[in-house]
């Protein structure tokens, strides 16, 4: 299968394009710079030229290939209304480019959107309406049209080698506070999945998935934030603290309002649907490897 892949030179979607080729499938990945370029070649992959912002290179991207996994968004959390708008333009544009064929769509979305009516979050919960990320029902719209499009919920932290997500900003502010901080007790969780096991499933939704179907890439189903702070905190020998929800934008910025956010989920159906096993470490000890604190070390060295 020739699959379109947005988003191919990222953490996620550079993970997704490795899966794919080994698994004997053509790759075509956008790529908005010459070094993105370079990168997919270097991969393997066929080189499509253009941005999520290009919607006529989203379409013609989309028109050349059997199939489309859509991971490209704009992570400018503090202009995320703008950002969810560009990744609906962009979706629309990949769905109208499939219509009338039989080609998958996957589009990504977050765990931390679905509005959980269990103890944990499932495939069968809606997404949130209070959030400006429309990428689900922008999905599933398309699928009441006839497109072949279904959802991939990834949760908040998709951890690995080279991870720049939530993590590593959290680790940054203790770098830089001095202090490893959770918010109120810290035992709200986030579920979690590592980087190789997102790649594996996104390739088994692109072979297997079912229309309008909603799919869940949890491993941990939910990471209590105290012990994420905790595994900073050993990583960079500095102390853990609690802030209150009051100082908690002060010391987090933007970040705060994920951070504290409760939103254990399962991916029970998922698993079961499509044979889906994650096999890779865990979160925490991901955190306890050197490759996430690297940078801070060198940091810290430059600094004395």
């Amino acid at each position: 299968m020739r699959v379109f892949v947005t988003g191919a030179t990222g953490f996620i979607g550079s993970a997704i394009v490795r899966e794919l080729i080994d698994a004997g499938h053509e790759v075509l990945g956008l790529a908005r710079s010459d070094v993105a370029a370079k990168s997919l070649v270097a991969e393997g992959a066929a080189v499509h030229r253009g941005s999520l912002e290009d919607l006529e290179s989203l379409r013609s991207g989309a028109a050349a290939a059997d199939g489309v996994i859509h991971t490209a968004f704009i992570h400018d959390f503090s202009n995320y209304g703008p950002a969810a708008e560009a990744d609906r333009r962009a979706i629309e544009t990949l769905g109208d480019a499939l219509a009338g064929s039989d080609h998958p769509l996957i589009v990504t979305s977050g765990s931390l959107l679905a509005q959980r009516k269990g103890p944990l979050a499932t495939e069968e919960d809606a997404p949130n309406p209070n959030f400006p990320r429309k990428s689900e029902e922008v999905a599933l719209a398309l699928a009441a049209r006839g497109v072949r499009a279904s959802v991939l919920r990834l949760p908040p932290s998709v951890h690995g080698n080279g991870d720049h997500g939530f993590v590593p900003r959290l680790i940054s502010i203790a770098r830089e506070k001095g202090v490893s901080a959770f918010i109120g007790d810290g035992l709200n969780r986030w579920p979690a999945v590592h980087r190789l096991d997102a790649a594996h499933l996104y390739r088994l939704m692109l072979e297997k998935n079912s229309v309008g179907a909603r799919y869940h890439g949890v491993a941990d189903e939910g990471v209590p934030t105290r012990k994420i702070a905790e595994a900073i905190g050993r990583g960079l020998n500095v102390p853990v603290v609690s802030k209150s929800s009051e100082e908690a934008a002060d010391h987090f910025g933007w970040i705060a309002r994920f951070f504290g956010i409760d939103g254990p989920a399962s991916s029970q159906q998922t698993q079961e649907r499509l044979g889906w096993r994650p096999v890779q470490r865990g979160l925490i000890a991901d955190l306890n490897a050197e490759h996430y604190f690297e940078q801070a070390a060198e940091a810290v060295a430059s600094r004395g």
